[in-house]
């Protein structure tokens, strides 16, 4: 007869060879805890002959294991996994933004697992500063003279603002009263450093008769935003940073610019990309510019600021700084992405900067080859059509990269039931919907997914 009494006692099973092998995997609270909850559940069951085929203390034994093993596979499962970005979104903020150079993963590997020198000087054998770490390499590729590394760009622009304008008014243009990621806002941002916020001009029109009529005695500096994630067209106007930078200049106030998302790639910048070489900005006179590492720069989450000695002297020694520092990992894997720009090879190292100057053509030709694989299959159907690319990550608004899509039409579920199939495979595999079609941009798919991609995609069923 099928009763609960069949049911075996938590000390019996805790006998059991498979349950001691749990117990040696996830240790003896979790699996006591798992064992009592799903033999509770069982227990349930088995007061109804009609939901449990189970006739025998074995039986019972049996399915309490199993299903302790599920339960504590899951309930240790990490929330985080890799995923195949198939969207066409290169900076897509969602999936992580910037994949990392195999360089810097490997330098984190390196230094994430023992000490470092983080803070200590070894040539004099005495404690050191963090903030020299990086710092060389992002003189050499930005040209400014000095550089201190936060945890985002976002506190990169609240730490400038309270070591330079605290108390005092940064003038800003109406037009560049941004919203970032989140609901955060530029003014919002600004107040909370302890900056007023002077705005002048208008949302599409701001002269530099503007800023110079609104600098007083009260003025702490000119800000000056990338409007990185929206545009704005028709009747406009907006002075050039050297002009700022002459206005700044001839009253003794610094220009500040927020940059958003860090363009490295200077001379090297694909067509339809109007992102602003921080370089440039440098060379311009701006006396502070920053920048996030993991956006166009294709870098760890960072929040980059660069420019002159005085004002970086007074952001770096700022209480806020302890608050907003970045660790061993952030900076290994910073350091190591930038010696691909220093060297010159970003384009073929830096996934991101791989990905901004890779050809329709060359993806064409992935793309070719994959949909050959895919031919015949039995839930979709597999063909190549043209497609665009996006920047993503609020960088670049309007940017379409011209690029060459696998366009898969599902046979019998709809589209948005394929994307359902895509995510819960292992890696899940994210794409987009165009058309009531499933489209898969390989710009964005890493070369050594690739296989990965195939083979999930050719065993769908």
């Amino acid at each position: 007869m099928t009763t609960p009494r069949i049911l075996p006692s938590i000390d019996r099973l805790r006998q059991r060879p498979t349950v001691r092998a749990l117990e040696t995997e996830y240790g003896r609270t979790a699996v006591l805890a798992a064992l009592r909850d799903v033999t509770g559940t069982l227990r349930r069951e088995l007061t109804d002959p009609g939901r449990s085929p189970i006739e025998d203390g074995e039986q019972a034994a049996t399915a309490i294991e199993q299903r302790t093993a599920s339960h504590l596979a899951t309930e240790f499962a990490p929330s985080l996994v890799p995923v195949i970005n198939a969207t066409g979104v290169i900076v897509h903020t969602n999936l992580g933004r910037a994949p990392l150079a195999e360089s810097a993963a490997r330098r984190v590997t390196q230094l994430a697992a023992g000490y470092t020198n983080l803070e200590y000087d070894l040539a004099a054998g005495r404690r050191g500063s963090r903030n020299v770490h990086a710092e060389r390499l992002l003189s050499r590729v930005t040209g400014a003279s000095t550089a201190v590394v936060v945890n985002n760009n976002a506190a990169a622009v609240l730490l400038v603002l309270a070591a330079l304008a605290q108390g005092r008014e940064a003038i800003i243009s109406r037009g560049e009263l941004v919203e970032i990621g989140g609901g955060f806002r530029i003014p919002d941002v600004m107040r909370q450093s302890g900056a007023l916020v002077r705005e002048v001009g208008t949302t599409n029109k701001t002269r530099t008769a503007d800023y110079a009529a609104a600098i007083s005695d009260r003025t702490a500096l000119i800000l000056r935003v990338h409007r990185s994630n929206f545009r704005i067209e028709g009747f406009t106007e907006r002075p050039p940073l050297d002009e700022l930078v002459a206005l700044g200049q001839r009253f003794e106030l610094p220009v500040v610019e927020d940059l958003g998302s860090g363009n490295l790639l200077d001379d090297q910048t694909p067509d339809g990309l109007d992102e602003p070489p921080v370089a440039a900005s440098i060379a311009a006179g701006a006396a502070v510019c920053c920048f996030s590492g993991d956006k166009l720069l294709g870098g760890p989450q960072a929040g980059i600021i660069v420019g002159a000695e005085e004002p970086l002297s007074r952001i770096r020694t700022h209480p806020l700084m302890r608050a907003l520092r970045v660790d061993k990992m952030t900076y290994a894997a910073l350091e190591a992405t930038l010696l691909e720009y220093a060297r010159g090879r970003a384009r073929t190292t830096v996934p991101v900067a791989r990905m901004l100057t890779a050809t329709a053509e060359d993806i064409g030709t992935r793309a070719a080859a994959l949909a050959e694989r895919l031919a015949g299959h039995t839930v979709f159907e597999a063909d190549v059509v043209d497609g665009v690319s996006t920047v993503g990550g609020g960088g670049a608004p309007g940017s379409a990269l011209p690029t060459r899509l696998v366009r898969l039409t599902p046979r019998d579920a709809s589209a948005a039931n394929l994307t359902v199939k895509l995510r819960g495979l292992r890696p899940p595999i994210v794409a987009r919907i165009e058309n009531d079609r499933v489209v898969l941009d390989l710009r964005t798919v890493l070369p050594e997914q690739h296989d990965q991609l195939t083979a999930a995609l050719t065993d769908l069923a």
